[in-house]
């Protein structure tokens, strides 16, 4: 579980951050007693009684672990403390000299039914080494409860790469804001459950995570048409265009119109069908001033008709959501395609896709996602387990530790309705993006285990109903 709206900070950021803490006034050994004093209260409560072993390295990340040591043996628990060297000049000795009791040596430590894990923390970009993993993974599997100190001691701070972190890490506490390793890659698996500890550093930043929008129910004066109108295409495989159209509606659209060469086709009779057979009656259909939002791609297809309604669609001075076949067809030259765009546009691709988009695989899943969106003008919607959102401005949203029942076909054909439902009710850039994520995991966890996409639309309007 991760905070809700909370920023999101790089290693460099943070440290920029708390360098502007020390220039307000504040001593470096005083924020150290703050994060520690963070971790030895959160320890304390899940603890309950039971002995503590604290684990500490030898950087600012130990100087919190002896820190929490100190304060735990004082209030009372029995506390071991193991270290793997000598601690770093400045503010973490100067914790270590304040620790009373003994430390011994991390590769002659025991576990205990409490682990707490201060061995590296922000800043760690290399493998931990083979030994002291091995030892530091044998330890955590044998405790009860293990808590990581900031972040779990193997994991890549800015990407969330594993660089050794173990498995079964209960708990980790990020100190003053979020990093990407809490959201990111491996990092989702090894964190546990996040908390966030504000030690008074104050944050700013554009990057967050996704939080519960504030939605607005219909006024007295509203109609079909006030409340959006969206036009969902529909292609060679017509079950997905109808999600995506069924998603549309659940998810506040007044109108919703499905376009395909089926005009008597299944579906909700409540959903309009218009007759669509060729990219001439595409164009036609498009320039209807009523349409606020078009979908385009889910089951589209990528024959030559395919190409010929992306192409109208394209054309088009309509919002456009992208998803699907339509992100296929775009291929390797989705930014040369996208920049041509003069309205609005959101792509909605899953990292296979995303990986044939856009170019550049070394750097962070939201660093990857902001370059796309700022070499093509779209807001990015990057889904997977861990969804990030951006937008050309530079803004990001991330959405970590959704259900993993929705790794299943149709799941995004409805989140791409659901975002044009937010699209044609007025929502402009990330934010229609970010309440369309939020309510898609929010229908997930509703509609519980083993869900299927066409369930999953039923549960909408009970994710709506807690935002209003």
């Amino acid at each position: 579980m991760i905070p809700s709206g909370a920023p999101i900070l790089t290693a460099v950021e943070m440290r920029h951050a708390e360098e502007a803490v020390f220039a307000g006034g504040v001593a470096q050994d005083e924020l150290m007693e703050r994060a520690g004093a963070a971790v030895a209260r959160e320890t304390a409560r899940f603890a309950m009684g039971r002995p503590i072993l604290i684990l500490a390295g030898p950087g600012n990340n130990g100087g919190d672990a002896y820190v929490a040591a100190r304060l735990l043996q004082a209030w009372g628990h029995d506390v071991n403390l193991v270290a793997t060297g000598a601690p770093a000049p400045g503010a973490a000795e100067r914790m270590h000299v304040r620790w009373q009791g003994p430390t011994s040596s991390l590769y002659a430590a025991r576990s205990r039914p409490v682990v707490i894990d201060g061995l590296f923390g922000t800043g760690l970009t290399r493998p931990l080494e083979r030994g002291l993993a091995a030892v530091f993974a044998d330890l955590c599997k044998q405790a009860e409860f293990t808590l990581s100190i900031d972040l779990p001691s193997g994991i890549d701070t800015d990407t969330g790469a594993d660089l050794g972190a173990p498995r079964g890490i209960d708990v980790t506490l990020a100190l003053g804001a979020l990093k990407p390793a809490h959201v990111l890659d491996a990092g989702l698996e090894r964190c546990g459950r996040v908390l966030l500890a504000d030690i008074g550093i104050p944050v700013e930043g554009s990057r967050r995570t996704v939080a519960r929008p504030r939605l607005r129910a219909p006024d007295t004066n509203s109609h079909k048409y006030t409340r959006g109108l969206v036009a969902v295409v529909e292609g060679a495989m017509p079950g997905a265009a109808r999600l995506a159209a069924r998603a549309a509606m659940a998810g506040g659209a007044g109108y919703v119109v499905l376009a395909g060469d089926r005009p008597w086709g299944a579906g909700p009779d409540a959903l309009v069908r218009r007759e669509v057979r060729s990219a001439e009656d595409l164009t036609e259909f498009l320039d209807w001033d009523r349409i606020d939002a078009v979908v385009l791609g889910p089951g589209l297809g990528r024959d030559r008709r395919a190409e010929a309604y992306l192409r109208a669609a394209f054309a088009a001075d309509k919002p456009l959501i992208l998803d699907g076949d339509a992100l296929s067809l775009l291929g390797s030259g989705a930014a040369r395609w996208l920049e041509t765009r003069a309205a609005s546009t959101w792509v909605t691709p899953h990292s296979g896709e995303f990986d044939r988009m856009f170019a550049g695989g070394g750097a962070s899943k939201i660093d990857r996602t902001l370059a796309a969106a700022a070499e093509t003008g779209a807001t990015i919607l990057h889904k997977g387990a861990d969804t990030v959102v951006a937008n050309a401005k530079g803004q990001v949203r991330v959405l970590a530790g959704a259900s993993p029942w929705l790794s299943t076909a149709g799941t995004g054909d409805v989140l791409a309705g659901l975002l044009a439902a937010q699209v044609a009710q007025g929502g402009k850039g990330l934010a229609p993006a970010e309440a369309a994520v939020w309510l898609h995991a929010r229908a997930a966890r509703l509609a519980g285990p083993a869900l299927i996409a066409d369930a999953l639309v039923g549960h909408i309007p009970g994710a709506i109903s807690e935002c209003l």
